[in-house]
């Protein structure tokens, strides 16, 4: 799994118009799922998600989690994070889990971090989406959990 997360002070994502999810402060999340990987993947990458210390403590310090601060998390599904820009100018995808498996490991994503965590917000899978954000910091990070790519 590959994962692009960015603290915000609020995101929200709109689907034609319409307002599909959204959060206050909290981790907006894009999310993209390869062709190897497998459900202790999965797991392992919500689990980072949750515990990952990004919000600043009382001294200042990148020491606490989402849950210390009671924050939201908005997943957002993106294939496009698994672009392969060796060649050419034009990215190309095969990198990316087949629809069908993004499909599948994205909601599988989802339900684990609503199982463990409140409150949840995602975008949809499969439609052109409106991202919009404050990006708090700014903080970006990139998680990758998966054969010899965890970091």
């Amino acid at each position: 799994m590959l994962a692009l997360l960015q603290r915000v002070t609020h995101a929200r994502v709109e689907v034609g118009g319409r307002n599909v999810g959204a959060i206050e402060h909290g981790l907006l999340v894009l999310v993209c799922a390869e062709p190897d990987d497998t459900e202790e993947g999965v797991s392992r990458l919500v689990d980072r998600l949750l515990a990952v210390r990004v919000f600043a403590d009382a001294d200042g310090r990148m020491n606490l989690d989402l849950k210390a601060v009671g924050g939201g998390l908005l997943l957002v599904p993106q294939f496009t994070l698994a672009a392969d820009t060796r060649k050419g100018t034009r990215p190309g995808f095969s990198r990316a889990a087949p629809p069908e498996l993004g499909r599948r490991w994205f909601d599988r994503v989802l339900t684990l971090a609503r199982e463990r965590h409140a409150p949840v917000a995602a975008g949809e899978f499969g439609a052109h989406m409106a991202v919009t954000l404050t990006n708090d910091g700014p903080v970006t990070i990139w998680l990758t959990t998966g054969p010899g790519t965890d970091r």
